[in-house]
């Protein structure tokens, strides 16, 4: 998206922005980074086997589920978080669900109504699938 001047937040390049007007309603398959100012209503999903960052600023709001090996919030999140390598929940961080992850920062004021839920790297992408047993 930015071709001319890379655009970097926190160390991490910006490849998609979405701005304070847009909403987006429907699942977002992405890969780089994706830095959400606007609202989402849907799923936020890295491709898989691609490098992704998504940042959600203090402005955004998301309501769904994210699959992101790297997820910095600092916005409004409905919805559980499945982080392969890494979540932030800065100071304006609201979360209301679980955030399963493998390393985890959270700052004083960050907000988390849910549990969070440690896992190594190969689960921490993929939702837990429940089982069902016979008894026979």
């Amino acid at each position: 998206m930015f071709k001319n001047k890379p655009i970097h937040h926190d160390g991490h390049p910006i490849d998609t922005l979405i701005g304070p007007q847009v909403t987006i309603h429907g699942d977002l398959v992405f890969s780089g980074g994706l830095y959400v100012e606007g609202r989402i209503h849907g799923k936020v999903i890295a491709e898989e086997g691609e490098r992704a960052v998504l940042t959600l600023a203090e402005q955004g709001r998301i309501e769904g589920e994210v699959q992101v090996p790297v997820v910095i919030l600092n916005g409004q999140l409905q919805g559980d978080v499945y982080a392969a390598e890494r979540v932030e929940l800065a100071a304006k961080a609201r979360v209301l669900g679980n955030v399963h992850y493998k390393v985890v920062e959270m700052r004083a004021g960050a907000t988390l109504t849910g549990r969070l839920i440690h896992v190594d790297a190969e689960t921490a992408m993929a939702p837990v699938a429940t089982l069902v047993a016979s008894s026979g």
